[in-house]
């Protein structure tokens, strides 16, 4: 019996081939100066335009957004324009693309933001490290993340009108939709957490006020371009980077109500996946679904075989692939057709040229169609 993997469906406004989604991932490759999108950039996105949707690498909505070397943007002219070279190629090649919006709040360095501290719900110390690379050389390293700088109230209005404008140029620069990045310890997911968050104002304390910064995130960026095409990312179970919260679960389920009322595109579960990570239990899946009854997209290490488990059962809607999409371009058929799957070479995973990034073969030139 073909896999459900393989049948269409729809998210927002936007119909989709197959439930096979190319989940978010960092490559670094941007033009510089300028962290601008390019044609290898377009290449690499529209080689792999058969997943039923691209979710492009996360990219700032503003340079205080920014965390790591060479990531895109989406909030200058250039930047816009290097991302419609991007979309052309990836609609031409029959493929649907959203963009993840990002700011990474703490997660930077002064390096990035001419000395001064990253910016944070609140001013706590934590372990975290970013990618830092050499500009002239694209040789880089982990460096350890400091103590960012507590966000003044005037200044979090500021960046909600940030993601709507980056909202804005999305579709200005030809996207299907944008998801917001609200997990994996960035801007939106240390509002979520106690161990993140200890304001005492509006937007920290009782589980509504560290909600507020999302709920109104997402408000902002549904009236710039559309619930339809407005979606998020959130990360349930997440422990490191200082992110371990005792309420972190009965808050992401407000948010689920939240975010079924808006009506938004999808919901993108990420879900830990190094070996020793905290289970995503059944029993949430359950609850949240309960909750939110719109599309679901879940990440975290799936193959074929956990990807029909979790659709057959009616948890998600869609399953997105990261890594197994750097090696295979063309991976809907090869998991179509029980092709094997090429191994990616870690080493070239951040920065570099086209090596590890655009020239990877696929296993056939024959369309899944056929």
């Amino acid at each position: 019996m073909p896999s459900s993997l393989f049948e269409p469906t729809t998210i927002g406004e936007i119909s989709l081939p197959n439930r096979i989604v190319m989940a978010p991932m960092t490559r670094a490759r941007s033009a510089q100066p300028g962290d601008i999108p390019n044609a290898l950039n377009a290449a690499y996105y529209a080689q792999r335009a058969s997943a039923g949707l691209i979710v492009t690498e996360a990219s700032q909505i503003s340079p205080q957004g920014k965390g790591y070397s060479f990531t895109p943007g989406i909030y200058s002219p250039e930047q816009i324009a290097g991302w419609r070279t991007v979309t052309d190629a990836v609609h031409s090649a029959g493929g649907r693309i959203f963009i993840q919006l990002w700011h990474v709040g703490r997660m930077s360095h002064p390096d990035f933001h001419e000395g001064a501290p990253p910016v944070a719900p609140s001013a706590l110390d934590f372990e975290g490290s970013v990618w830092m690379a050499d500009p002239s050389t694209g040789q880089g390293a982990m460096v350890a993340c400091p103590r960012p700088r507590a966000l003044e109230q005037a200044e979090i209005r500021s960046i909600v009108d940030d993601y709507a404008s980056a909202a804005r140029n999305a579709m200005r620069a030809g996207f299907d939709g944008v998801e917001i990045h609200g997990a994996n310890g960035y801007l939106i997911d240390q509002f979520l957490r106690t161990s993140s968050n200890i304001r005492t104002d509006e937007y920290g304390g009782s589980r509504q006020n560290r909600l507020r910064f999302l709920r109104e995130v997402v408000s902002a960026v549904a009236e710039a371009v559309g619930p339809g095409r407005t979606a998020i990312r959130l990360a349930p179970f997440l422990t490191a980077r200082g992110m371990a919260c005792p309420d972190i679960l009965p808050t992401i389920l407000e948010a689920s109500d939240f975010l079924q009322a808006k009506g938004i595109a999808y919901l993108h579960l990420v879900e830990a996946d190094w070996d020793d990570a905290p289970e995503f239990t059944e029993s949430f899946r359950a609850d949240i679904r309960e909750r939110f009854q719109g599309p679901i997209i879940v990440a975290g290490q799936y193959d074929l075989a956990k990807a029909e488990w979790i659709l057959n059962r009616g948890y998600a809607d869609l399953v997105a692939f990261g890594r197994p999409f750097v090696a295979n371009p063309d991976l809907p058929v090869r998991l179509a057709r029980g092709i094997a799957q090429a191994d990616l070479d870690p080493m070239t995973l951040f920065g570099g040229d086209a090596k590890g990034y655009t020239d990877y073969p696929r296993a056939t030139t024959t369309s899944m169609a056929e």
